[in-house]
């Protein structure tokens, strides 16, 4: 019987709430509770991809966090991994998973000049790219995370949002994102706006929001990046047993904090995975 796992993060007026325990949660599946069968709380190793967007224009902002992401990866831990990918109109794995923080932090400096990948943007496939990687490489257990880093400006061709976040959840991973420039969440597209139905604008918020995970404007995308890592390395894993199902059914989670816990936290904000297909 597999395990359905289920990463959360937990603040309250932006601010990390740690601390919590495993009867703090509520779990759902479909709207029936389940009974955890693990719980941890940065105990688990991570494995987390970079995934740099190296078209021009961010350039300058992948130079900014290469200064400071020794203090950035300081927030990991001695078991965790760090790939790096690079994209713009293809991807490319520049890094595989590492322990060695310390190098990891100086190739992220090489990644801009180390690879031609075209000029286009393509961040859906590049999602994509990383999602298979982190299926094929990522260790077994612990948590699993793609930090990408770009200014969310690219049109997919035949490759939805909602199959970029399929990937995702069967990849067990949160996707979080740092958006330098404007910033501007795209509408959903209507026949008006985008008359060639293959052609769907990028939006990594909308696959940060369904996967769980996080994403932030950024004025300085090194403070940005120091931030989301400490984020990423404070989740709640959750696990319980899932159940029978039909194969290939999408399957609601839901995530609460208990009515104690609320009271102790009545502010707070829960982000998970909003659900999971069946295996």
């Amino acid at each position: 019987m597999a395990d359905v796992r289920v990463d959360v993060l937990v603040t309250e007026n932006k601010n990390l709430v740690k601390g919590l325990a495993k009867d703090d949660f509520v779990v759902t599946d479909e709207g029936q509770p389940q009974t955890l069968v693990s719980f941890s709380n940065g105990d688990e190793p991570l494995d987390l991809i970079l995934l740099l967007d190296i078209s021009g224009s961010m350039q300058k902002h992948i130079e900014l966090i290469s200064e400071t992401a020794r203090d950035a990866l300081a927030h990991l831990r001695p078991a965790d991994r760090v790939a790096i990918m690079v994209f713009a109109k293809t991807s490319e794995v520049h890094q595989d998973f590492s322990d060695n923080l310390a190098e990891t932090a100086r190739q992220i400096a090489r990644a801009v000049q180390d690879h031609d990948v075209g000029n286009t943007t393509q961040i859906n496939a590049a999602v994509v790219d990383a999602a298979h990687y982190m299926q094929a490489h990522a260790g077994p257990g612990g948590s699993r995370a793609i930090l990408i880093l770009t200014d969310n400006l690219s049109m997919s061709y035949q490759l939805t949002d909602g199959q970029v976040i399929r990937e995702l959840n069967k990849a067990d991973t949160v996707f979080n994102a740092i958006v330098t420039g404007h910033a501007i969440e795209p509408n959903p597209p209507t026949p008006r706006m985008f008359p060639n139905p293959d052609l769907t604008p990028a939006n990594v918020m909308h696959l940060s929001d369904d996967t769980g995970g996080e994403w932030v404007k950024a004025e300085r995308a090194d403070q940005s990046f120091n931030a989301m890592i400490e984020r990423i390395r404070s989740r709640y894993m959750l696990a319980y047993h899932e159940p029978a199902a039909s194969p290939g059914a999408f399957r609601h989670v839901g995530v609460a904090l208990t009515e104690a816990a609320r009271k102790k936290y009545p502010l707070a904000e829960l982000r998970a995975r909003t659900g999971y297909y069946a295996e």
